[in-house]
């Protein structure tokens, strides 16, 4: 099987909503939710894909002819490459009953530890959820991020408590969760937090935390201030709030004045090794992807999503030899000339 053929079976049984395109660019799902589309006018994805293709880079072929080296350290752990899977949730409702949470986070987050990488998974208002997506990151090693939603912090810590029993090796909160009309409605109700609620849960955690829907300098300055280990440059896909600007575009910045003070994750419409190595140049330690392994697990359960990981790193490994960086390292901003004037 290869790739395409893993898109073409997934549009037999991935629902009405998503098309399982080509190039997952949201524009195709436009603002249809329930389905993988995006907030009020519905171009926040198709803008967030947009603008990683106004990025380009500086080829460079003159220097030394060894082999690229993606591997990618996070909190004491080695990766194969510096790409995640981002947390997908509520599968049955925005692509199709074929796969539910359960099913889709029992195949990903085992196939992505075969990959060398490892899986952001999803929270929900069903508490099983999080607890078997921990489960089968505990029978591989711990090697997973479940990402919590922003609930009161009392359920919060109840969350924490399962995943430190586990061995969680890290875990994340999506505070852009606050967006998401349904969860306010909910027993216990998310939404916004300020860093004191934020910095007792960090502290409470006793691993590694990462907040995640970091959309501007002070957000991120916030984060750290509550003693976030990472953040995750991300708009939710465009998911949460209709006009936002895209994650490409604000990145910079916001690595200009975090970095070095946590790691940096960015989201939002990188498709290919290209635009992760575009990414890198631009500031981000490493780049979650969610939308894509989508079909490639609809499409080819544990094969489609190995051959997805498979072409991500062979582009970066292409687009790293053919740009002279041998190490993730070497990725820097000379390595990226600029914007497209459109």
């Amino acid at each position: 099987m290869v790739y395409k053929e893993v898109l073409e079976k997934a549009r037999g049984n991935i629902g009405p909503y998503c098309k399982a395109c080509p190039v997952c660019n949201g524009k195709a799902c436009g603002n249809s939710m329930p389905g993988p589309g995006s907030k009020g006018p519905g171009n926040g994805a198709a803008r967030n894909y947009d603008a990683w293709q106004k990025v380009f880079v500086n080829m460079d072929t003159i220097c030394s002819n060894a082999a690229p080296d993606t591997s990618f350290k996070l909190f004491g752990r080695e990766f194969a490459l510096p790409v995640f899977t981002a947390p997908i949730g509520a599968l049955p409702m925005h692509y199709s009953d074929a796969y539910d949470d359960f099913a889709y986070n029992d195949i990903l987050i085992p196939t992505a530890v075969e990959c060398g990488s490892a899986s952001f998974t999803g929270d929900g208002v069903d508490p099983e959820i999080m607890k078997r997506s921990a489960a089968a990151m505990a029978k591989v090693g711990g090697v997973g991020i479940p990402t919590i939603k922003p609930w009161n912090n009392e359920a919060v810590f109840e969350k924490l408590d399962v995943l430190n029993e586990l061995g969680i090796f890290a875990a994340a909160m999506d505070i852009d969760g606050a967006g998401l009309p349904f969860l306010k409605a909910m027993n216990p109700n998310a939404g916004s937090k300020p860093v004191s609620d934020l910095k007792a849960v960090i502290d409470y955690a006793k691993m590694p935390f990462i907040i995640k829907g970091i959309m501007t300098v002070a957000g991120a300055e916030k984060a750290v201030e509550a003693g976030a280990a990472g953040i995750v440059v991300s708009n939710h896909g465009g998911r949460v709030l209709g006009q936002t600007r895209a994650t490409a575009d604000v990145l910079p910045d916001i690595a200009a004045a975090v970095g070095g003070k946590c790691v940096i994750f960015v989201d939002g419409g990188i498709r290919t090794g290209v635009d992760v190595f575009k990414a890198l140049a631009l500031g981000a330690d490493a780049v979650l992807i969610g939308r894509p392994f989508v079909p490639a697990v609809y499409g080819g359960e544990a094969e489609g999503a190995k051959l997805l990981f498979a072409k991500l790193k062979a582009e970066l490994v292409d687009t790293m030899t053919m740009c002279g960086a041998h190490t993730l390292a070497e990725i820097t901003r000379e390595k990226e000339i600029g914007r497209a004037h459109v």
